[in-house]
């Protein structure tokens, strides 16, 4: 072939463009999903005829779909509960609650493992007493702050300044060792024209302290949803707590405190009105004055 020859070479072939995986839906049963995961996924929808926001929740590997009226009054706190709901489930709205057998047996087990004989005389009613016990101990999942917090007060004469309950008692159990820590609770909080009855601000105490809790999480949700339900000027909440996690276990250390605080509004702006709630609360003890 001669130096300068032209040599005809196939045609190249067009590059294959890669394929596109298809977009996820965006709606299901004509409801926006608000949220997809490894969990499942979530659609929103407001109810034209009652005003309350429900979640449409599917489970990730079911075919089934579970509809559920949510508490929330926002379109961000309904999104918000309803992803909560779809990932935690506490309440068993969308996943089946275990029987009262079931858990009972579960106690069994733990008992066996303990070392002992679950069917010995003086075990064979445990599963029955702890089960009834645990209802007692975990009663705040079946309230919401929601519930509590829905009658409010307008007729105030005019009163604008602080509103403090001290020393509310509480028991909770850590839900890092499911054993108990108690302490107090003293919440403030200055009313811009609504204010809450008093009882009121025990019973949102009791529906965070009987769950498992972390007390840091504690005092945010009690600071947060009275915020949320009366708009104040602001929200103090301090929490004084011993935990016998630490106290009875692990490091050992008896009679040691842990202290939390949530502030908002002009509690965290204004460091005279923050102060003058400390000054009312003295030092917080927690249940430890001796």
């Amino acid at each position: 072939m001669a130096e300068n020859d032209a040599v005809d070479l196939p045609p190249e072939a067009p590059a294959k463009k890669p394929r596109r995986k298809p977009a996820p839906p965006k709606e299901a049963g004509g409801i926006p999903i608000v949220y997809r995961g490894p969990e499942g996924f979530v659609g929103l929808n407001k109810n034209d005829r009652t005003g309350s926001w429900e979640a449409m929740c599917k489970p990730e590997g079911t075919t089934r779909h579970v509809t559920i009226t949510l508490a929330a009054k926002s379109e961000e706190d309904a999104k918000s509960e309803a992803i909560f709901a779809l990932k935690h489930d506490s309440q068993h709205r969308i996943h089946r609650r275990p029987t009262r057998e079931d858990a009972m047996e579960a106690v069994k087990t733990l008992i066996a493992y303990s070392g002992d004989n679950p069917y010995r005389e003086g075990l064979r009613g445990t599963p029955d007493r702890v089960i009834r016990a645990y209802d007692e101990f975990f009663a705040g999942y079946h309230s919401t702050a929601a519930e509590v917090l829905k009658t409010t007060f307008a007729e105030t004469g005019s009163y604008d300044e602080m509103v403090t309950l001290t020393d509310i008692e509480f028991d909770s159990h850590c839900e890092h060792h499911m054993v108990p820590f108690t302490g107090v609770v003293h919440i403030a909080y200055i009313p811009d024209k609504t204010v809450v009855g008093i009882s009121k601000l025990a019973r949102l105490v009791e529906i965070y302290a009987r769950r498992l809790q972390i007390q840091e999480k504690m005092t945010t949700q009690i600071a947060d949803k009275l915020h949320m339900a009366l708009k104040p000027k602001g929200v103090a909440v301090v929490i004084a707590g011993q935990h016998m996690c630490m106290t009875t276990r692990g490091v050992k250390k008896k009679r040691v405190k842990m202290i939390t605080s949530t502030m908002t509004g002009v509690f965290r702006e204004d460091p005279k009105v923050r102060s003058e709630f400390m000054n009312l609360i003295g030092n917080p003890k927690g249940g430890m004055e001796k």
